[in-house]
Formats: structure tokens, sequence, C-alpha cells
């Protein structure tokens, strides 16, 4: 673990001082598709930001449709700019909302106008769960609706031990910092600031028996395109209801795709395959713009209010139950 840890420190280091200043624009040379980095690899560096109100699905009103007209999409947008400033009078309702529109960071539908931000299949839809993933799926939704007996009954996000990767667009920080070097591309989340540390050196993978939370990643360039398969996902990776894949775990390959299209724009896709889960693969595009930054500290810590709460609410229903069970009996 101790040595696990300076090399991934090293290799950060090294990555700050081989390469020039992160998020430093480079002039790319003519006729080439982006900018490059000194060694040749093409330039992936600085601060972008994947924020976008597109659905991960295809709303059933634009049922065999990409994309949506742009006075479709400014209308969706304009709806969404208001969404939470008014006060739900359920309380439950109320809760759940959390904040009102200050504190969101969606993005728009208006640059892409998709309708979704699944590609493939056509239908713009998750492919159907195989039956072994349908029974996992229950027994995760299953947990997280009943009464927590520990920490361990609330997913990894709640528990801020991971969100997961590919992190998939959410309310807020939805900033990635990429840092190169010529052997490793180093990519920061903003939420929970996780970093994942990308060889390109072709080294063997890890042992099938050891899982990760963020997977184990190799990368490799395919012309412009920086091509990272990852595999080996821990098992309670499926605990988790913020990132790609739905219940998948172990069995999870993840194929990413960034290439960079202009000074403002990396295009991204990932393809999600789990035969244990889904019952094809499947194939996300989520925009991806530059952003001025910086990236801000994602305070995160298990010693949360939230979570004191909710084990306290528990413990007060279960209370509560034994109570009016006693009164029961008493009564017969």
């Amino acid at each position: 673990m101790r040595g696990a840890v300076v090399v991934a420190a090293a290799v950060l280091i090294a990555a700050y001082v081989v390469s020039p200043v992160a998020g430093q624009s480079r002039t790319a040379a003519p006729g080439q598709r982006s900018p490059k980095m000194p060694w040749g690899h093409p330039d992936l560096e600085g601060i972008w930001n994947n924020s976008t109100i597109t659905p991960l699905e295809r709303p059933k009103e634009f049922a065999g449709r990409e994309f949506m007209t742009e006075a479709e999409a400014r209308k969706i947008d304009q709806a969404a700019e208001t969404r939470y400033d008014e006060r739900s009078a359920d309380a439950a309702a109320d809760v759940d909302a959390a904040y009102n529109q200050f504190w969101w960071e969606r993005g728009k539908t208006v640059g892409t106008r998709r309708t979704s931000l699944i590609v493939d299949p056509p239908d713009g839809r998750l492919p159907p769960m195989t039956p072994e993933g349908q029974k996992r799926a229950a027994e995760i939704a299953s947990r997280l609706r009943g009464a927590a007996s520990g920490p361990e009954d609330r997913n990894l996000a709640e528990r801020c031990i991971t969100r997961g990767a590919p992190k998939l667009p959410g309310g807020y920080n939805n900033n990635f910092q990429i840092v190169q070097t010529p052997t490793y591309v180093a990519i920061t989340q903003e939420m929970i600031h996780e970093t994942r540390i990308i060889p390109l050196d072709n080294r063997p993978r890890l042992p099938e028996r050891i899982g990760l939370w963020l997977g184990d990643s190799r990368g490799h360039w395919e012309g412009d395109t920086l091509v990272v398969e990852t595999l080996n996902y821990h098992p309670l990776s499926a605990f988790n209801s913020y990132y790609c894949c739905r219940g998948a775990a172990e069995h999870l390959k993840i194929t990413e795709q960034f290439r960079r299209v202009d000074a403002n724009t990396i295009d991204y896709r990932f393809t999600v395959e789990d035969p244990t889960t889904f019952t094809r693969p499947f194939t996300l595009e989520v925009p991806m713009s530059r952003s001025e930054g910086p990236i801000f500290e994602y305070a995160c810590h298990e010693a949360n209010y939230g979570l004191e709460g909710i084990l306290r609410g528990a413990r007060a229903d279960e209370k509560r139950a034994a109570e009016q069970q006693r009164r029961t009996g008493e009564t017969r």
C-alpha cells in the first residue's frame, strides 16, 4: 500500500514537471486534428466539465429521434432553470429536492440537442437486464429503501467512498482535470476528488482477484484518440447509485475514448459490457467542455450529519415499532 502511494505521488509529480502547466492551451500545427504534447501525443490536458441535463435514456416523447430541434432544446433548458425554485408542500419531496436552483450546475441541451446520452442501442435506452442482473438490482434497491442497520446499508457515494468511474454528469461538481506524461494519464474527478492513474506502457494487468473501486485501467493511443480499457471493478461497486452502470460490478468492462476535437471540446464516449448484468453492450456519448477552473475541494467525510441522521432515524423507527408491538401485545 505504501509503495503504491509513493508511486502514485511520483507519477503526478512527474506529470507536472514534464508537461507544461495543466490547462495551458497549446497551438495545433497546420493540418493537425488536435494540439500536441511535446512528445507527440494529442493534448488532453486541462480542466473539463461534463455538465448536461440530457438524460441518460431517451424520454418517450422523443422515441425514434436522436436529436431534438433547437426550439425544443431551449424550452427544456428554460424549464430546468426554474425547476427547483419552488418549495413543495409535501415534506418528503421537499427534503428530497435538497437545494434550490442556486446550487445546481446542470449544463444545457442546446449545445448537442441529443435526446439521450445513450447513443447505442439506437433507441437510446438501456438494454434489458439479464435475470441475474435483475435480481442483483432488486436486492440493492431493497437495501437502499430499508432502514439502515449501519453505514454499509447506504450506497458508496453517501459514505464518501467513491462515485465510481466513469461518473455520469450530476447536479454539481462535474469537473475533471487531466494531466499527461509520455507514459501515464491522470484524471482527477472533482466529486470526492478521486484520481485515476492510467498507464500507457502496456504493462500486465492486476490479477483478477484484486478488485478496485475505480477498476484497473490501461490506456493506449489509436491515432488522435486515447482508448482506456478498465476491468477488475470491486464487487461492491454495484452498490453505487451514481456511476455509469447500474448494478454491474466485477464482470464489468468499460472502454473509453477521448478525442480532442477543438480548443474547447473533447469528444468523450464509453462502452459498457457486462454479460452477467445486461443482455448487450451499450454506448454513451457525454460532452466535455473546457473549464477555466479551478477545481475546488469536495469536502466529503464519513462523519457527516446526513449519515448520522439516517442511522438515528432508523433506530428511532425501530424503537417506535418495538413499543407499538409491546402495546399491541398488552392489549390482547
